[in-house]
């Protein structure tokens, strides 16, 4: 009892009792001090005439100058780790452990002291920062939701594979109603679905949304202006809430939430048993409505539900028509004129190879836009690999290569003239090449030589059996079409199928060893 530290007001009860003559026997009787510190208020007292009945009693400040405790001196002892107490401080406000410290200061300063020392020094240190105030948020109904993930149950797939998961929580600030869903990743489409559910659950949509900096909500964290994903602010936009984005390192300002996720993973999770993915869902949402929204919470003092009722009719009501789920990306167009999401690959105009655009992706269809101007529509792929490819987009000579494939070739000679329909139709039966481009070319010496010089080129070059791109060409080159073919070219009119079937240019191995 030596050691114990005396109020303001038992030193004041024990002058009013001896003022009124009570012995200290009597007042040790009573518990308030011993009786050897009542010798030494009793001396101190009278020194100071505080015991005169006839004066009247000194006020606190005059009672806790006499009698308030001493402070201790400073002591005398110096820590041999002073010399490092800069040091010391630095990693501390780092967060480095204490342990972590003692061994740097052996490995690196030949410190032999034990790590008792470090713990005495670390808790000075503390005691000079001091503890951090906090201020209680107040919230009116219907003013705001908070909104965080939490690590869920591992779940086991048919396969045997261990499957990881997580809770999105919702709770309104005020009546502290939830919402609570699994998920298996925290993708920015999975962020935005379980709003819209989580909104539809409530039946309306708070004023704000507090959310903490995640990649899928905040694309920059800042304390004064974060950059919100545009696809959560054209969420924001279509239900009418703002988003409340906390400081970083801050979870205090949404500690409404990290209560909620805390109690689902204490009283939800322990003792219980899961299927696949809908059956935990199931139990979740059985589990909010007949326990955690009916017991009495721990802050309000009332079930969450029945404040819930209040609320309801204080949030913003939903759109007739729900916001459509989209996900932007920014993203690059590779030299082939395709852009890369979600491992598919979409199309675009060839004349934005290099550049940089939006892509705009629903559950049915992705747009790309650049310069805010659409430039391309395409079905949304799913399978890794997929390709969606407008013909349009692709160059001039790509379109011409896949515009004009044989059946075309094939159409355009025969209205240039016979000749020229039976020369393609050889140069196609090659079983070596494939001649397209061949093919093409000669078509497309209408343009300059005429239907007419053509077909007979193509008649000339068939006379001579060499039903070529080049030969073609250097008679047309040469005008070589104007003359007479040579006399072994007698039977050059014979049928198209026979050039198909190699009845004209065919020879077996017998008749060419003969000749």
């Amino acid at each position: 009892m030596t050691n114990r530290r005396f109020e303001l007001f038992e030193y004041r009860q024990v002058l009013v009792r001896m003022r009124q003559g009570d012995s200290d026997r009597d007042i040790a009787r009573s518990g308030l001090m011993g009786r050897k510190k009542l010798t030494a208020v009793r001396r101190v007292a009278s020194e100071r005439g505080l015991l005169d009945p006839g004066q009247p009693l000194p006020d606190d400040a005059v009672i806790a100058g006499v009698f308030g405790r001493t402070p201790h001196l400073p002591s005398t002892c110096v820590s041999t780790l002073e010399p490092f107490r800069e040091q010391i401080r630095d990693w501390h406000d780092a967060g480095v452990q204490g342990t972590t410290i003692h061994h740097a200061l052996k490995r690196n300063h030949g410190y032999t002291g034990s790590y008792s020392a470090v713990r005495r020094i670390l808790l000075g240190l503390r005691a000079e920062r001091g503890v951090p105030a906090t201020t209680i948020l107040e919230f009116a109904p219907g003013e705001a939701a908070q909104v965080d993930f939490g690590a869920g149950p591992v779940l086991a797939h048919e396969s045997g594979a261990q499957i990881k998961t997580w809770f999105f929580v919702m709770t309104l600030c005020w009546s502290r109603h939830q919402y609570v869903e699994l998920v298996l990743d925290q993708t920015v489409e999975t962020w935005l679905a379980c709003h819209r559910r989580a909104f539809e659950w409530l039946g309306g949509c708070p004023g704000r949304v507090i959310i903490d900096n995640a990649k899928c909500a905040i694309t920059r964290a800042c304390m004064y202006s974060p950059e919100v994903q545009r696809s959560y602010a054209a969420l924001a936009e279509g239900y009418g809430f703002r988003i409340d984005a906390c400081p970083p390192h801050d979870p205090q300002k949404k500690g409404i939430v990290e209560s909620g996720v805390k109690y689902v993973k204490k009283s939800f999770v322990p003792l219980r048993t899961f299927r696949d993915l809908t059956d935990a869902n199931r139990q979740l949402r059985e589990w909010i409505m007949q326990q955690a929204s009916t017991r009495e919470h721990g802050t309000t003092r009332e079930q969450p539900l029945a404040r819930f009722a209040i609320e309801k009719p204080l949030l913003t009501t939903l759109p007739d028509v729900a916001p459509v789920l989209a996900v932007w990306s920014e993203v690059k167009v590779h030299t082939d004129g395709h852009v890369v999401y979600k491992k598919a690959l979409y199309s675009v105009p060839f004349t934005l190879v290099g550049k940089s655009l939006w892509l705009k992706s629903t559950d049915t269809i992705v747009q790309l836009f650049h310069q805010h101007e659409l430039i391309a529509t395409h079905p949304r792929l799913r399978k890794p690999g997929d390709r969606h490819t407008v013909r349009d987009h692709q160059p001039p000579a790509a379109q011409a290569w896949l515009e004009h494939d044989p059946q075309w070739c094939l159409a355009r000679a025969k209205e240039i003239g016979p000749s020229c329909h039976a020369l393609v139709l050889a140069m196609f039966n090659d079983t070596v090449l494939v001649n397209l481009r061949g093919a093409q070319g000669i078509v497309r010496m209408r343009e300059k030589f005429g239907d007419q010089r053509l077909d007979a080129a193509c008649e000339r070059a068939l006379a001579f059996a060499s039903p070529k791109y080049r030969t073609v060409k250097t008679i047309l080159d040469k005008g070589l079409d104007s003359q007479p073919g040579a006399a072994s070219a007698q039977t050059s009119t014979a049928p198209a199928d026979t050039y198909l079937n190699g009845g004209r240019f065919g020879r077996d191995l017998h008749s060419l060893l003969l000749h």
